[in-house]
């Protein structure tokens, strides 16, 4: 964690009160390739996945999601920090809600795909392939063949351990 992270702000469960500013956030980022568009059906079908972070007004400074693959398979999907709260360590609070959110649920491994190469390693993630994941390719070709070829996007991956208890 930096330095400059703001140890007063939580990760909460989404609410539905928090699906435009999710969206919106999400979006923020799409034109550049950073996250895939989502819409507010998408959001509502998946709010129980989503995590937040709130600053003290209730207005969203973050989010991310899980999006399941299959029994043994999740992605941490949405991963987006407003602009103006970047450098606090939100991003890397998410990774972590996300993580205990899929070892919660028994995923035995978690996956991503970002350009935040930096964020990810930092976080434990290793550097993986995207190939391993056909499931995934299937995805990015059903929303947009031009998903798999802007820039280079980064597959990361971390073995979840289960918490003993």
């Amino acid at each position: 964690m930096s330095a400059t992270a703001d140890m007063t702000l939580s990760v909460q469960h989404a609410e539905d009160r928090d699906i435009a500013a999710i969206t919106a956030l999400n979006n923020l980022f799409a034109p550049d390739g950073l996250t895939l568009t989502r819409s507010a059906d998408f959001v509502t079908a998946h709010l129980q996945d989503y995590q937040v972070v709130r600053d003290g007004d209730r207005g969203l400074l973050g989010c991310v999601a899980l999006d399941e693959y299959s029994p043994s398979l999740v992605e941490l999907i949405s991963l987006a920090v407003d602009p103006c709260a970047q450098g606090r360590g939100i991003g890397r609070r998410l990774i972590r809600a996300a993580e205990e959110l899929a070892r919660q649920r028994g995923y035995p491994q978690i996956f991503a795909i970002s350009l935040a190469d930096g964020l990810f390693l930092s976080a434990g993630f290793r550097e993986s392939t995207i190939e391993i994941y056909p499931e995934k390719i299937a995805r990015y070709t059903n929303i947009s063949r031009s998903e798999l070829s802007i820039g280079r996007k980064f597959c990361f991956a971390r073995t979840l351990r289960s918490r003993s208890r």
